[in-house]
């Protein structure tokens, strides 16, 4: 007969208990399980506040009436199919239970004959058991032993695999991550099928007890770049960890940087490439965007597609978007500085033109230029956080309305509104939203020192930006290698991107020095006879084959 431990709408209020500086439970509970059965069920009651979601089911197996099973487990976290069919009408119909048995026995038998799921094992401690719980394993207690079954009964509501939001691509995949560390494991398992893709995974946070686990193929990535991450990792003290952006700002080498040191993506092809090269990829358990190390500057502008495009269509798009990135970066202090310091640079024509539109303006250009770019910024945030269906047309409108109105008003000059418009389409065309933020922010920069110096700012800002990024290391590899240090060999992957059969070798700061070898030799596609294929005689016309 099966039945509840506690009816519903039953709960017991928990006693007042106090909390540490953490805000955990400072009630003492006993390290091991205990044999008594109850007192076992208080001590659960007690430490999870006797919580309705919490389940306790009595299942009376044997003909001694002494002997219970309870099975535990937390509402929503298990799959209830697998713990009705495999758990409890399992146990219910076993034949061996209906005879009059021992508890170990008991024990013994819905271990190896009753339980046919995987993942099974006995714990004797109070520690794991709520860790096994509240990932939504199921707890087996049998009266009168002092430890308890665990069941891997993982299940639950989940997003199932859907095209990336982020990173989207013309030719690609159309797989992005899931906020499940044992599905996107699985996606890019698919991708990479070698048994040197290794997993090693922890759990992060006092509290939270998160799931954490990085990936990366072993002989390929250096020794020392995965030793220092796992070493980073478990130097976390932390109560809780909500998404990887916690996990980047814990294990990043410099703090005072507007550049982003890690990497990070949804999708799982860019994942497997980049494991391909050596580095190392760091999942957290409910967020889809994974962590790669070590990261590298001309790495932001890499698109996962510059790969399966022809290498004269991606080495062209490539350097389009390092050019963007300037444009979108010192555009508009360029314009400051012309304008304000510099009028000979201009030709006259247009410089009478200029000067007729900013007659009614009652800004410096440098004021000028921070109002448009501000607003701008408003209507960028104010998009991303409206709902979908009116965060587009309120950010077109909204651009189209102030911008006209701002100009008929003489607030701004119609040049104005061209340069921050040029400015903002820039910014939307870098493939990654972290080194687009740098922009952003460094944007301002430019502007105050074009302000104050002019071009001699700009220049000056532009060389210490440069001696920044030099110094740089992420996870003690040089930011802006291979261009500093200089590595020719690694070249082919910077500004332009070889063909994919001169890829002979690995990143040399990133891949292990013992297997730098990516390719064989004579990749490179030759026609067919130049391979001493058969040929067709298109002269005789009558499909004959002869050899050339």
């Amino acid at each position: 007969m099966v039945s509840f431990f506690k009816q519903k709408g039953q709960r017991e209020k928990p006693d007042k208990q106090e909390t540490d500086e953490k805000g955990q439970s400072k009630s003492k509970i006993p390290q091991y399980i205990d044999s008594y059965l109850k007192a076992n069920l208080d001590i659960v009651k007690e430490k999870t506040g006797n919580s309705p979601d919490i389940i306790f089911r009595t299942l009376k197996t044997s003909q001694n009436p002494e002997i219970k099973v309870i099975i535990l487990y937390v509402q929503g976290l298990i799959d209830s199919q697998s713990v009705t069919d495999f758990l409890i009408e399992s146990i219910m119909e076993n034949p061996q239970l209906k005879e009059k048995l021992l508890p170990h026995e008991v024990l013994e038998v819905i271990s190896e004959d009753v339980v046919s799921l995987g993942g099974v094992e006995t714990i004797t401690e109070w520690e794991k058991l709520f860790l096994s719980l509240l990932s939504g394993d199921s707890i087996i207690f049998v009266d009168g032993i002092n430890m308890a079954l665990v069941a891997s009964t993982k299940g639950g509501e989940r997003r199932s695999v859907q095209e990336p939001s982020t990173n989207s691509v013309v030719r690609g995949s159309r797989e992005a991550f899931t906020e499940s560390n044992e599905i996107n494991i699985a996606l890019v398992r698919r991708i990479i099928k070698s048994p040197d893709l290794w997993i090693e995974p922890m759990k992060i946070g006092t509290v939270t007890k998160t799931d954490v686990s990085i990936m990366y193929i072993n002989g390929i990535a250096k020794e020392g770049i995965v030793e220092e991450v796992k070493k980073r990792l478990k130097g976390i003290n932390i109560d809780s960890i909500l998404e990887s952006g916690y996990i980047e700002q814990l294990i990043e080498d410099q703090v005072m940087t507007p550049f982003p040191t890690i990497d990070y993506t949804e999708r799982p092809d860019r994942v497997a490439g980049n494991l391909l090269e050596g580095r190392v990829a760091i999942f957290v358990n409910g967020t889809p965007f994974v962590l790669l190390v070590p990261a590298l500057f001309i790495q932001f502008f890499q698109s996962i597609e510059d790969y399966f495009a022809r290498f004269d269509i991606a080495s062209s798009i490539r350097v389009l978007r390092i050019l963007i990135f300037f444009i979108s970066l010192i555009t508009p202090s360029l314009y400051v500085a012309a304008t304000t310091f510099h009028q000979e640079i201009i030709p006259t024509k247009l410089l009478v033109i200029i000067a007729a539109q900013r007659e009614t303006v009652p800004f410096p250009a440098v004021i000028e230029t921070f109002i448009m770019e501000v607003i701008f910024e408003l209507l960028r945030e104010a998009s991303i956080r409206m709902p979908k269906a009116i965060g587009s047309t309120m950010s077109i409108v909204g651009a189209l309305v102030i911008g006209q109105t701002a100009v008929e008003a003489g607030i701004v000059s119609p040049a104005m509104v061209i340069i921050v418009s040029i400015t903002a389409i820039a910014s939307f065309a870098t493939p990654s939203y972290a080194i687009t933020i740098s922009a952003r922010l460094l944007r301002f920069v430019f502007i105050i020192c074009a302000g104050t110096m002019g071009l001699y700012g700009v220049i000056l800002i532009f060389f210490v930006l440069v001696v920044h990024l030099c110094s740089l290391r992420s996870f003690g590899v040089p930011y802006m290698s291979p261009l500093a240090p200089l590595n020719p060999e690694g070249l082919g992957d910077t500004f332009f991107r070889r063909p994919i059969w001169a890829f002979k070798d690995r990143p040399k700061f990133i891949s292990s020095t013992h297997n730098l070898k990516r390719e064989g030799n004579n990749q490179r596609p030759l026609p067919p006879t130049s391979r001493g294929m058969k040929t067709f005689n298109m002269k005789k016309g009558d499909g004959n084959e002869s050899q050339k």
